[in-house]
């Protein structure tokens, strides 16, 4: 029984032991599976050279074009007047900013004056006696002599003995003692150089007002300008009368402005040039921040493409059957996001996209056979 027993587990082994074999030659003669090509699916567009407008951008905050820094020449008490003295407040051209008493002031100028009148009354008789040829014109100066109005430029002097006799008098300097005064007496009242807004007061009415004093500013609302500064490389290409497109920097609004100056020198520090531009708008105010583009120059011939398709050495990626290459290119402006490029054939198909990993010799499908394929399917 032992042997029987002995003999089954025998003959197990060896079929067991054949099948196994014949598994492990079955194995070695299996093909190895043979990995797929990985090719790349990627946007591409195809190059067609046009003329390029390089905009330069730059940023600033409005200004009033005509603006005044109001300042006392003279001291006294500020009079209250119809209109408050108040940031925000509107003048029309020649209407009064701020009158400041001037009542002692005033009572000296028309002593002068009478004093002036006066030493012409006296000298009348000598000249009707010895000279009685400008005896009349001197009268009739004296006969329109007004000491509550403007003091009249005195007769002209006909000879030179004339001269002589008139300024010996003291006629002349009392003369312009009296139009010193007079002058000195408008700086009393400050009125409006043209129609505009108080932006700023730094006194009240009432109070004392002293000579040197800064009394507020003063600006007309109706055109305001923009000081940008930008790279010494654009200096050749900025000019006057040039158009520029403002726009605010939430991007909701746009406005039209000129460039008005350019600036002769660059600044040594920062090699930058500065440019002003004008901007008429209602809506605008002193102190917005807005971005302009300014048209520097065309460039014939190139392209716009995204700045971080520009590759080092200055090359960019081109599709040629199917596979990624590298051409050398002309980079002629930089912008914030885009490159304008030149020497790049037209029919060239680049990369439209940046691709991650991207090498020259990769495999590429562009994405317009992918979609073509589909829809034939």
């Amino acid at each position: 029984m032992r042997k029987i027993i002995l003999s089954v587990i025998g003959v197990l082994l060896i079929i067991f032991s054949f099948i196994g074999a014949q598994k492990l030659i079955a194995s070695k003669n299996k093909p190895r599976p043979v990995k797929e090509k990985i090719i790349k699916t990627v946007f591409t567009d195809t190059v067609k050279n046009t003329t390029i407008k390089i905009v330069i951008p730059a940023t600033g905050s409005l200004v009033a074009k005509r603006r005044v820094e109001l300042y006392a020449e003279v001291q006294g008490v500020f009079k209250p007047s119809h209109k408050l003295f108040k940031p925000g407040q509107t003048y029309t051209k020649g209407q009064t900013l701020i009158h400041i008493d001037a009542n002692e002031y005033y009572a000296s100028v028309q002593a002068e004056k009478s004093n002036l009148y006066n030493s012409l009354s006296a000298i009348m008789p000598d000249l009707r006696l010895d000279f009685p040829e400008v005896y009349q014109k001197w009268q009739n100066y004296l006969n329109g002599y007004n000491i509550n109005k403007s003091t009249p430029a005195l007769p002209k002097m006909s000879s030179d003995k004339e001269n002589y006799f008139i300024t010996g008098r003291g006629i002349v300097s009392s003369y312009y003692k009296v139009k010193n005064l007079e002058q000195r007496l408008a700086k009393y009242r400050i009125s409006a150089p043209f129609t505009g807004v108080l932006t700023q007061a730094l006194v009240t009415q009432g109070s004392l007002v002293r000579s040197g004093q800064k009394l507020g500013e003063f600006i007309d609302p109706s055109v305001y300008e923009m000081e940008v500064a930008l790279s010494e490389n654009y200096a050749s290409l900025l000019k006057v009368g040039e158009p520029v497109i403002l726009n605010s920097l939430d991007d909701t609004e746009t406005y039209k402005g000129l460039v008005s100056r350019v600036n002769g020198s660059i600044d040594a520090t920062t090699q930058t040039i500065t440019a002003y531009i004008d901007v008429e708008n209602e809506t605008l105010k002193e102190g917005m921040y807005l971005e302009a583009e300014i048209n520097a120059k065309e460039e014939e011939n190139a392209i716009e493409i995204d700045r971080n398709l520009l590759l080092e050495n200055d090359q960019v990626f081109v599709v040629r059957d199917s596979i990624l290459d590298t051409m050398p290119v002309k980079p002629v402006h930089f912008s914030e996001t885009s490159v304008v490029l030149k020497n790049i054939p037209d029919g060239t198909v680049i990369l439209e996209k940046n691709v991650p990993g991207a090498y020259a010799g990769m495999l590429v499908k562009p994405f317009k056979e992918v979609i073509s394929k589909k829809d034939a399917k």
